[in-house]
């Protein structure tokens, strides 16, 4: 017989225990697994980091491998992943077994530790002394005539020598890549975003041909190689796209994060990429900027200077006083003891 006991009965009393003993074990694992679901939250990258070093690190690694090219002669520096540094980004454009020339070129400074990039852009056609040519010519024309002496390492070399003297600033990397690298590469990330907010047009008799739609949400592979491409309006404006094209990939793939597209993106790079950075390097370096609290910030600028002819051919001539102005501008973002807060933002254009 049960009794009563303040209007419950004992068995009832057994059950409402139950209960909430069962409800309260619910409570404890929702508790756990919001927990554990706050945790991968709030620690996804180190969970990221953890799975690439664990999964994929050995692999890119031995992509990365068949990327590198150091330069002859040149001293190979064990850098800390942490300091500031210079790379001489250069998209090539080469089709083919045809000598390819240096279509973007880009002296950019790296700062780790603050996550942080300064793009200072070339315009290609640029007047120059050409290092070990023994004569001036476009900047661009570097590459194919390294790539002529030393079919490998002499492209970059030539063209580093060159910026370098032509801004009076040491350069400690250089990266290239083929344009024609880029189409896979965009396409594996599901396409890229671009600033096109009207059609673009290539229709001059001696250009290749094509259309560009504006307003798209994403562009496909050839699509963005076209716009970098194109050039029927100012050298000026090709190289800002090209600038523009570069952040935005950066953007995407920091955007994407799919770490299973890694292998597939390093098959691509291929031949299409080289680099006298070591791949371990390559790694930690991505994993200490990946790491940061907030994605990379690009900061751009463009030498200034104003279109000439000389011998019937055009030329980009480079204001000295700018040259000065990114000597200033550089060497400030190069030192380590620069506060992020003290860092000298590049002035507009003119």
């Amino acid at each position: 017989m049960q009794t009563e006991q303040h209007g419950v009965t004992k068995g009832q009393k057994k059950q409402l225990t139950t209960k909430t003993k069962r409800w309260g074990g619910t409570f404890i694992w929702l508790g756990l697994a919001a927990l554990l679901m706050l945790s991968v939250f709030v620690f996804r990258k180190q969970l990221a980091v953890f799975t690439f070093d664990v999964l994929m690190s050995g692999v890119v690694e031995n992509k990365l491998n068949e990327s590198y090219m150091p330069i002859e002669g040149r001293e190979e520096i064990d850098r800390n992943t942490t300091e500031p540094f210079s790379v001489l980004l250069l998209g090539v454009d080469q089709r083919n077994d045809e000598i390819g020339r240096a279509d973007t070129i880009i002296y950019a400074i790296v700062r780790p530790l603050d996550n942080k990039i300064l793009f200072v852009s070339i315009p290609r056609d640029t007047y120059a002394d050409i290092v070990g040519h023994g004569s001036a010519d476009k900047l661009n024309h570097a590459y194919a005539f390294g790539s002529v002496k030393d079919n490998r390492a002499g492209g970059p070399q030539m063209t580093m020598a060159t910026v370098s003297k032509l801004l009076e600033q040491d350069i400690d990397h250089y990266a290239t890549i083929n344009f024609e690298g880029f189409k896979d590469v965009v396409n594996t990330m599901g396409g890229v975003k671009l600033p096109i907010y009207e059609d673009i047009v290539n229709k001059a008799v001696v250009h290749d041909k094509f259309h560009i739609k504006a307003n798209k949400p994403l562009y496909n592979g050839l699509e963005a190689l076209n716009y970098v491409r194109y050039r029927e309006d100012s050298d000026m404006n090709r190289t800002e796209r090209q600038r523009i094209f570069l952040k935005a990939l950066m953007d995407r793939a920091i955007e994407v994060q799919q770490i299973s597209k890694i292998t597939a993106l390093m098959d691509i790079m291929g031949s299409n990429f080289t680099t006298d950075m070591k791949p371990r390097y390559i790694i930690e370096l991505a994993k200490t900027m990946f790491q940061a609290e907030s994605p990379p910030t690009i900061s751009s600028y463009m030498l200034h200077g104003e279109g000439k002819r000389m011998d019937n051919v055009w030329y980009y001539i480079p204001e000295e006083e700018d040259i000065q102005y990114i000597k200033t501008l550089t060497k400030e973002w190069l030192n380590p003891l620069t506060a992020p807060a003290e860092l000298l933002i590049p002035r507009l254009y003119k």
